[in-house]
């Protein structure tokens, strides 16, 4: 009988302890937890492209919003266009908000079309805000012999591309099956640098989900130059500094072709999107996504994108959660046809 009693004292004690030590944790400010911590930013792509240059200014800067004051740490962990690591964000990064990570655009809805590989909840990502509002473009090296979009429906161009989900393949995919391209898509690619180089290289003649924004800012030269042949934009609207070129869903023919390519266009919104993993303290969700929209508005932090030629245009948290929510209610049906052309 004392044995197990005292047994019972044992395990009533440990309750007790682990119940304070979960008080403790849950009466901790976000100052309190996030003072001398340091937060991991993920980068879902390889250095050297715009999605890297975008997570190392916004780690460099954010880290003065967050009460606390932490130190913000970029790593890179590419793979599969962004979703090797939207994968480790949902399943094995912490969730107590010293993780927080950027990746493709497009990456977000790998598992709505049935993507293989893709082993997350993007409706369950705490959505942290987007540093861009984008316009994607679709290009052909000078060289290529392709000067338009009416060019590429006739004669084949190869394209380099990186993971099956990114918008490097999905959007030449349904270019070309709703309006007839004729992209030849090479995938593998860890990122914009090695994409880069294999256009320079001859390896490869263009591709597509260039950003306008990544354009200016990384190949600035190519256009000064007149290297780059831009065929055609995937948005809901032309970009003001790009009136004469095409926008996909105008040369639909059929209102189903145009809900097709808006369904892939809607993921513009989201830019360059930053998230944390799901189920984060409320406290710290709210401050996360709060230090982000200042990190965008902070002048120190203008100054070096304008620099790097880097376009913000904030998008909040909301807005992007709610991008994802309203993607994910597309009709089965229309998700379906689409889904059977990006696979």
């Amino acid at each position: 009988m004392s044995k197990s009693i005292a047994r019972a004292a044992i395990i009533l004690a440990t309750i007790l302890a682990t119940l304070g030590v979960a008080s403790a944790a849950q009466a901790q400010t976000p100052a309190e937890f996030y003072k001398g911590k340091q937060v991991s930013l993920y980068i879902g792509f390889a250095p050297g492209g715009t999605y890297d240059l975008y997570g190392r200014i916004v780690a460099r800067h954010i880290g003065k919003h967050i009460p606390g004051n932490p130190t913000v740490v970029p790593k890179n962990m590419e793979g599969a266009g962004s979703i090797r690591l939207a994968n480790f964000m949902y399943a094995q990064a912490p969730k107590d908000g010293t993780a927080i990570a950027t990746m493709g655009r497009g990456g977000a809805f790998g598992p709505l079309f049935g993507m293989k590989g893709t082993q997350f909840d993007a409706e369950k990502f705490l959505w942290l805000g987007s540093a861009n509002d984008e316009v994607s473009l679709c290009a052909s090296w000078h060289q290529s012999g392709i000067k338009s979009f009416d060019d590429v429906r006739q004669r084949e161009l190869v394209i380099a591309a990186t993971g099956p989900s990114d918008e490097s393949q999905t959007v030449p995919k349904i270019l070309n099956s709703v309006l007839g391209a004729k992209f030849k898509i090479i995938g593998g690619y860890t990122g914009s640098g090695q994409m880069t180089v294999s256009i320079e290289r001859g390896e490869t003649q263009g591709r597509c989900a260039f950003s306008w924004a990544s354009m200016k800012a990384v190949h600035r030269a190519w256009l000064q130059e007149k290297k780059i042949n831009i065929l055609v934009q995937v948005s809901y609207q032309k970009h003001p500094e790009l009136p004469h070129i095409p926008l996909a869903s105008d040369l639909a023919k059929t209102p189903e072709e145009k809900q097709m390519i808006s369904l892939f266009a809607a993921r513009q919104v989201m830019g360059r999107p930053f998230y944390a993993p799901p189920d984060l303290p409320k406290d710290r969700a709210e401050v996360l996504r709060k230090a982000f929209l200042a990190t965008l508005n902070d002048p120190e932090f203008r100054a070096e994108a304008e620099k790097l030629r880097l376009e913000v245009t904030p998008v909040s948290g909301e807005r992007v959660q709610q991008i994802v929510h309203e993607i994910y209610a597309t009709p089965r049906a229309v998700v379906e046809r689409a889904a059977g052309y990006v696979k």
